[in-house]
C-alpha cells in the first residue's frame, strides 16, 4: 500500500507500508548505526519518535527474543530504504514485519532515506506524519502535532512499581543498587549485574528516601525519552541524593538530569546524536572512545558552574559535553551509552568505576564503624 512520510516543513516522500498500516505522527530522527535495529526499536528512549534508519537494508537478520531492551516497541513509526523480508540468521524467531504488526507500529519501506536524512540534518529535527491520502493534508497533520516536550514520556515508559531485576550477580556480598527508571534498557541492568550488583528498579517519581531504603549503596540514573527541562521532580530527587553523598552514575537522560541538579542547563540539539560510531574524547588523558549515542538534548558547556562539576568527556564531532564529574562527590555521568547494545564496548570501564565508588564508600563506612566501636569500648 502506497503511503507517505510528511514533514512539517513541507517535505513529502512516498513509500510503501509494512508493519501495521496505520496513520501516526511523531518527532522524526535518523539513526546511523549499521546494526541493532531490534535494540533500537525496543529502547524506551525512542518513545514518541519516528525513527529513520540510514542503513540501506533493515530486517535481514530477523528478531531474536534475547535482544529486546524492553517489552515493547517504542517508536511511533519506522522509516527504511529497503525492508528485507527474508531472514538470514539461524537464531531468528520472527521477522520485523511480524513484530511491528503485533505492536501496531507502522513502517514505511522504499523511502528515499538519504533525502530525508539530509533534510533533517540541514533543517533540524521536526515533526512528521505517516499515512495515506492527500500529501498536503498529511503536512498539516504534522504541523498540528504537539511538541514532544509537551508530553511526559518518562512517566509513560517507567515501571509502575518497584521490582528486583531477576538476574543475580555471581559474587559474594554484592553491591546493592537502586535504578531510577526513566526508560532503562535491559542491557544496562545486565551490565550492573556483571559488575557484581544486585539491582532494584524504581518508578521515575520515587523519592530519595525510597531509593535509599534498606541496603542501597549506589543509585543509577537511567536513559529515557523527552525533555529534561520538563522534569523538575526528578531534578529535586537527584539533588536530595547528592546531599546524601551516595555514589551516583547517570547515562543519557540521567546525565542531563544530574547536570540540571548541579545547576547547569540543557538545550535541544539541531538533529540530535543517534548512532553507534560517535567519537568521544576522555579529557583526563586524551583517549578516544567510539560510542553509541541516542539523545536530542545536551548540556551547554558555558552553563556548568566549575565549582559544581567538571567536564570529563567531549564529542569530537561537535565538541558538546559528553561527561560530567560532580565536584567533591561520588557522582558522575556520561551522555552516551557505555553498555554497548548496540555499539562498541570502549566505555565499559564506566560501570567498573561505579562499582569502585561503592566499594570505597563501603570501606569508609566499615572504617567509621570500627572507630565508633573502639571509642565506645
Amino acid at each position: 500500500m502506497e503511503a507517505f512520510i510528511a514533514l512539517e516543513n513541507g517535505l513529502v516522500l512516498p513509500g510503501s507500508f509494512f508493519g501495521a498500516p496505520l496513520p501516526t505522527g511523531g518527532e522524526v530522527v535518523f539513526h546511523t548505526g549499521m546494526t541493532g535495529y531490534q535494540e533500537i526499536l525496543s529502547d524506551p528512549s525512542y518513545a514518541g519518535q519516528i525513527v529513520v534508519f540510514t542503513a540501506s537494508h533493515i530486517g535481514n537478520y530477523g528478531i531474536h527474543k534475547n535482544d529486546y531492551e524492553s517489552r515493547e516497541i517504542h517508536p511511533a513509526a519506522v522509516i527504511v530504504r529497503d525492508f528485507c523480508r527474508m531472514n538470514f540468521h539461524r537464531r531468528s524467531e520472527m521477522n520485523l514485519d511480524q513484530v511491528l504488526r503485533q505492536a501496531r507500529v507502522p513502517a514505511l519501506a522504499d523511502v528515499d532515506t538519504r533525502a530525508l536524512t539530509i533534510a533533517l540534518r540541514n533543517e533540524g529535527v521536526c515533526r512528521g506524519w505517516v499515512g495515506t491520502g492527500d500529501p498536503q493534508k498529511l503536512v498539516k497533520k504534522a504541523r498540528n502535532l504537539p511538541p514532544i516536550s509537551n508530553t511526559n514520556w518518562v512517566a509513560k515508559v517507567s515501571t509502575p512499581k518497584m521490582y528486583s531485576f531477576p538476574v543475580e550477580p555471581i559474587v559474594d556480598n554484592p553491591f546493592e543498587v537502586a535504578v531510577l527508571d526513566c526508560g532503562v534498557k535491559k542491557s544496562i541492568l545486565g551490565r550492573l549485574v556483571d559488575e557484581g550488583c544486585r539491582v532494584r528498579v524504581f518508578p521515575w517519581d520515587s523519592k530519595a528516601d525510597e531509593l535509599l531504603d534498606g541496603t542501597t549503596e549506589g543509585v543509577f540514573l537511567s536513559n529515557g525519552p523527552g525533555d529534561p527541562a520538563q522534569q523538575p521532580k526528578l531534578v529535586k530527587t537527584i539533588r536530595s541524593l547528592l546531599e546524601r553523598q551516595v555514589p551516583i552514575f547517570g547515562i543519557c537522560l540521567g546525565h542531563q538530569l544530574l547536570a540540571r541538579a548541579l545547576g547547569a542547563e540543557t538545550i535541544k540539539l539541531p538533529f540530535g546524536h543517534h548512532g553507534a560510531n560517535h567519537p568521544v574524547q576522555r579529557l583526563s588523558d586524551g583517549k578516544v572512545e567510539i560510542t553509541s549515542q541516542n539523545h536530542n538534548y545536551a548540556v551547554p558547556r558555558d552553563s556548568i558552574d566549575s565549582k559544581m562539576a567538571t567536564v570529563t568527556h567531549a564529542s569530537l564531532n561537535d565538541s558538546s559535553v559528553e561527561g560530567l564529574q560532580a565536584t567533591g562527590l561520588p557522582a558522575y555521568s556520561v551522555q552516551y551509552h557505555p553498555e554497548a547494545a548496540p555499539g562498541p564496548s570502549d566505555s565499559l570501564y564506566l560501570f567498573r568505576r561505579f562499582r569502585d565508588d561503592m566499594s570505597t564508600q563501603r570501606q569508609n563506612f566499615a572504617h567509621r564503624k570500627m572507630k565508633e566501636n573502639a571509642a565506645t569500648g
